[in-house]
C-alpha cells in the first residue's frame, strides 16, 4: 500500500488538493501498477510562518518590501 506524504508551504483550496491526490493516484497506478484504492495522500498545509529557506522565513520573504527596508530585495 503505497503512503504519500505532501507538505506545502501556505494554503490550497478544495479542488487544488483534489486535482494533487487525483494526480498523485493516476502516477502510481501508471507507473508502479498499484491499485488505486490502496493510495493513501497525506496533505499537509506548512504556515509560511513556520517555514523557512535561506535563513529567511517564507512569509517574510514573500511579503511586499517595507519602505526604508534596507535588507529589502527591491530588484523583484
Amino acid at each position: 500500500m503505497p503512503f504519500v506524504s505532501i507538505r506545502i508551504a501556505g494554503t490550497a483550496d478544495h479542488d487544488q488538493k483534489a486535482g494533487i491526490v487525483a494526480d498523485v493516484t493516476a502516477s502510481l497506478v501508471a507507473r508502479l501498477g498499484k491499485n488505486p484504492a490502496a493510495v493513501q495522500i497525506v496533505i499537509e498545509e506548512v504556515s509560511t510562518e513556520n517555514y523557512g529557506a535561506g535563513g529567511q522565513l517564507i512569509a517574510d520573504r514573500d511579503a511586499p518590501p517595507t519602505k526604508g527596508d534596507a535588507h529589502a530585495d527591491v530588484s523583484r
